[in-house]
């Protein structure tokens, strides 16, 4: 733990790696608070988010990306893509989050895109708490540290939070000494209307299988919030005609479905009352379309 007496560090921390190796968990455990949605499968993160996290002697403001990957079929592939990278040359310090004990053609590519110089870069070698024993980590770490001299080598568990504090620790080590940038209260870049965008996805990606979750995207049309009941109005888009029915289900079901755990989450959140309408419509080939993705918000340049 940092001592609260030394100098004040502050500055930007970008979380990279391959798709679903645990970016958005991390994050979420070292912020302390849902800013980044998080699914089991990969290329849930479209957007770049900060995560702010304030201590007394340092303030963290970490960059979710999305995965990392070589493949990138579709215009919107591209532009995560670009987005990812995009961000490392604006940024502190950077933690590679790769997973405990494998290693694919993914993390070669995110890697990679750190350039030549790693010295400065923190490893979150992250899902430890699935390993049977410490044991099977050891050879993994020294092949990781034979691949490039980083900063350091940090086992965690986004899970459960093990060994986040280490981490954390590491990465102040390569922060500036610098006033905060935010205010200490503020935990996230993102306002509560995306934050629902976010959540109706979320729930959609959870239930939806093979490419149909990867076709959807979501506007939010109305958002009127206040003290008794804030009033939601969101379209989920999808690229062809013949998806539509399965992300309505039958007799409604699959939208009331995600309306209500969406709903649920947001009255905890708030602490009041929410009323969510979702409407479903087609928007063809979206995903690799520019400009369709410039409309609905995914291209942000």
């Amino acid at each position: 733990m940092a001592d609260p007496s030394a100098a004040h560090r502050a500055g930007l921390v970008a979380l990279v790696g391959r798709p679903n190796v645990g970016k958005s968990s991390l994050l979420n455990h070292l912020v302390g608070s849902k800013v980044s949605i998080v699914t089991p499968k990969p290329q849930t993160t479209r957007w770049r988010v900060l995560g702010i996290l304030s201590q007394p002697a340092t303030q963290f403001v970490f960059v979710d990306t999305p995965g990392l990957h070589k493949d990138t079929p579709r215009a919107v592939n591209r532009i995560m893509n670009r987005t990812a990278t995009g961000t490392l040359g604006g940024v502190d310090a950077v933690v590679l989050v790769v997973e405990a004990g494998r290693w694919t053609e993914d993390d070669d590519h995110a890697l990679k895109m750190l350039g030549d110089d790693v010295s400065k870069v923190v490893v979150a070698v992250n899902k430890t708490d699935r390993l049977k024993s410490t044991i099977e980590l050891l050879p993994y770490l020294e092949e990781l540290q034979a691949r490039a001299g980083f900063a350091a080598l940090i086992p965690v568990s986004a899970r459960t939070g093990d060994n986040l504090a280490r981490l954390l620790d590491a990465v102040r080590e390569q922060l500036p000494e610098a006033e905060a940038i935010y205010p200490a209260d503020q935990v996230s870049d993102r306002d509560d209307k995306w934050l629902v965008g976010e959540l109706v996805r979320e729930q959609l990606m959870l239930r939806l299988e093979q490419e149909v979750p990867y076709s959807v995207a979501v506007t939010v049309d109305q958002f009127e919030p206040s003290e008794g009941i804030t009033r939601i109005a969101a379209t989920i888009w999808v690229e062809r005609s013949g998806q539509q029915p399965i992300v309505v289900g039958k007799g409604g079901a699959m939208l009331k479905e995600v309306g209500t755990a969406v709903r649920l989450e947001l009255e905890q959140r708030w602490g009041r009352k929410v009323f969510i309408h979702l409407w479903v419509k087609v928007r063809a080939g979206w995903s690799d379309d520019p400009q369709e993705l410039q409309q609905l918000g995914l291209d942000e340049g």
